[in-house]
């Protein structure tokens, strides 16, 4: 299942790349695209959105909504 999470705070390429490595250590998580302009990362997963929120807000972000 593909989901949109919607994600406050990524100031940089560096911030992207907390993201990035924070998604692709996940197992069961296929990263996709992470977009600073417009705030979100793309994944294809079935893992529960609250775990998902749980690992980018332990990097410091703040995640809004996951679509």
């Amino acid at each position: 299942m593909k989901k949109k999470i919607l994600i406050e705070g990524m100031k940089c390429n560096n911030c992207v790349g907390h993201v990035r490595n924070a998604l692709e250590e996940m197992e069961g998580v296929s990263l996709l695209e992470v977009n600073l302009a417009e705030k979100y990362a793309l994944v294809e997963t079935e893992i529960d959105n609250s775990v998902l929120k749980e690992v980018i807000e332990d990097e410091g972000y703040d995640v809004v909504g996951i679509e």
